[in-house]
């Protein structure tokens, strides 16, 4: 495969990091999860940068920490609020394939409990479907490729993510041949 990384958004608990794992596995990739690195960085717990810096200067750190990393052959799984950050996610396409990790509120809601205690970067007052409706145009405009997880095992997500960045690999070869013609 010639994409140098791959990298997973989407909402908190839509399983970034699980995937990711396994993804990484599966290709002989690295993983890195972009949560753990500002963590790593800041000294402080998600929850603690947000209760400290606000939600607006959370995002500045999460802007900065994911505008800075420099990969190789790795898939990397961000927080669900990256998409906010432009830098950051003009560089991440730049080192990458982006691909959206796609899930329904319901099931989210299932799996996410207390949103607060996950360090989610959510406005006081605002629900989770009030932060799907803003960060989905955003996801969708970042995003390479789009995966719908709903009803699907791991296994077969990280397939379905191997099949389309291969596709892309090849549509991206074609279209380099074809400029040289």
């Amino acid at each position: 495969m010639k994409c140098e990384n791959i990298i997973l958004i989407g909402m908190p608990g839509v399983g970034k990091s699980t995937v990711g794992v396994v993804l990484a596995k599966n290709m002989g990739y690295s993983f890195v999860d972009s949560d753990l690195l500002i963590q790593e960085q800041e000294g402080k717990l998600l929850h603690e940068i947000i209760a400290e810096r606000g939600l607006d200067g959370f995002n500045e750190v999460e802007n900065r920490v994911n505008a800075s990393i420099e990969m190789n052959h790795a898939v990397i799984a961000t927080g669900g609020s990256v998409v906010y950050g432009a830098q950051a996610m003009e560089h991440l396409k730049q080192i990458g394939t982006v691909v959206y990790l796609e899930l329904s509120c319901e099931e989210l809601a299932d799996r996410l409990g207390d949103l607060n205690e996950r360090g989610v970067s959510i406005k006081p007052g605002q629900t989770l479907v009030d932060l799907m409706q803003e960060r989905t145009p955003l996801y969708k405009q970042y995003a390479d490729v789009t995966i719908d997880c709903e009803n699907r095992q791991i296994r077969e997500i990280v397939q379905m993510i191997r099949r389309a960045v291969r596709e892309m690999d090849d549509q991206r070869e074609a279209q380099r041949s074809e400029a040289e013609v």
